[in-house]
């Protein structure tokens, strides 16, 4: 009986060591699934990021083209306000009181107010410093320099955009450091 106590206990070594094996190579395998587990849900959070920022993208790319579309109707706009400026300045003294041209002028007030609405603001020009960004240059007279002395054609931001610079007379000093041969 001995012999068969001997026999038992060494299957049940042998049934150990092989159930211990069979756990470190359980253990192995469920690292591995952990691992792949944590792949997939670092993949997963990146997927979902990234539909995140395209949308995103999608919907200020659809705002942009909105807004471009708007700024593109107002610029032409700018040319009808700009004839409608030219014929009040140059209306005859007995017009002026006409209740026709009063209602021109009524008109040309309603088309300002609709496109102000949407966000266009006049750029202020004259007695400003010439900033390159807001101004477009087409002339240099006497006068302060760097500042704009007259506008030759307003100029419209559209929410904070510039959709036409102001056209200006930029101001330049006389001096210029030369001595002019004939005064002395």
């Amino acid at each position: 009986m001995a012999e068969q106590d001997k026999l038992f206990q060494h299957k049940a070594n042998e049934a150990e060591a092989e159930s211990l094996g069979d756990m470190e190579t359980v253990r192995r395998a469920l690292a591995e699934e952990e691992e792949r587990a944590a792949n997939y849900l670092t993949n997963w959070q990146r997927a979902q990021a990234d539909l995140i920022n395209y949308k995103k993208r999608a919907e200020q790319e659809k705002k942009e083209t909105v807004e471009f579309a708007n700024s593109l109707l107002i610029l032409n706009l700018l040319t009808v306000m700009d004839d409608f400026e030219r014929a009040f300045t140059i209306r005859p003294t007995r017009a002026k009181t006409s209740g026709w041209v009063e209602g021109i002028g009524l008109i040309y007030n309603k088309l300002k107010a609709v496109v102000e609405a949407q966000g266009l603001v006049e750029i202020k020009a004259k007695g400003q410093p010439f900033d390159p960004h807001l101004h477009e240059a087409v002339m240099r007279q006497e006068g302060e320099e760097g500042i704009v002395i007259q506008e030759t054609r307003k100029g419209y931001k559209l929410k904070d955009r510039v959709i036409r610079p102001s056209m200006v007379i930029v101001g330049h000093s006389r001096e210029t450091g030369e001595t002019n041969p004939q005064e002395e």
